[in-house]
């Protein structure tokens, strides 16, 4: 069971890793591409994360390793920043201009993995408790990203997403940032709480 967990693991990081080359393929074909602004999205960074995330946990695996205490902790972040992806993505910007071009590839990093990862999460029982007193690591990655996200915003003009333009007033960017707060906070509770449920225990591969 645990090398089955791996392997799926596994194949969601080459399915990940090959959406995000394809997109940045096909994105080179049309134009130049400034990294920072096309690297620099949420969905790209999450799904970044998240992907080393699962070949580091199936590298253990396939070594005959137990998931370090950091490991887990990354995961965790990492499981809650993609989740928060698809929920975003499905709610808010679905059919919107821009984003991913490539249809398959934006199903991969949108879909398929933030539903991989909550599966993956829920029923995936080869987890070691995740502590509570380490829960506000969840919030330093997007913290930061915001932070820069905003400056970019006030200096160069580039935003991510619509809802953080600053041309809608900093009223209204700063609910959409208590907003992200607010669901990292929902999403990683989560998470931390459902990491001691263990539906698919780890059997021993013979």
């Amino acid at each position: 069971m645990k090398i089955l967990f791996a392997v799926l693991r596994a194949a969601a990081a080459v399915a990940g890793i090959a959406a995000i080359v394809a997109t940045t393929a096909e994105t080179l074909s049309r134009t130049s591409i400034n990294p920072f602004n096309f690297y620099g999205y949420f969905t790209i960074q999450s799904n970044i994360l998240y992907l080393i995330a699962c070949l580091v946990a199936a590298t253990a695996t396939f070594r005959g390793k137990q998931q370090s205490p950091g490991v887990m902790l990354f995961r965790a972040s990492a499981t809650t920043y993609i989740v928060i992806v698809g929920i975003v993505y499905n709610t808010l910007l679905n059919g919107l201009e821009g984003g991913v071009a490539l249809p398959w590839a934006n199903t991969v990093l949108h879909v398929i993995v933030p539903i991989y990862a909550a599966i993956d999460w829920i029923f995936f029982g080869d987890r070691t408790p995740v502590p509570w007193n380490r829960f506000w690591l969840v919030f330093i990655y997007p913290l930061v990203w915001i932070v820069v996200v905003l400056i970019r915003g006030a200096t160069d003009g580039w935003v991510p997403y619509p809802f953080l333009n600053p041309s809608q007033g900093y009223g209204v960017v700063a609910l959409y940032c208590v907003g992200i707060a607010v669901a990292i906070g929902v999403v990683g509770s989560g998470v931390w709480s459902l990491n001691r449920l263990h539906i698919l225990k780890p059997t021993v591969d013979t």
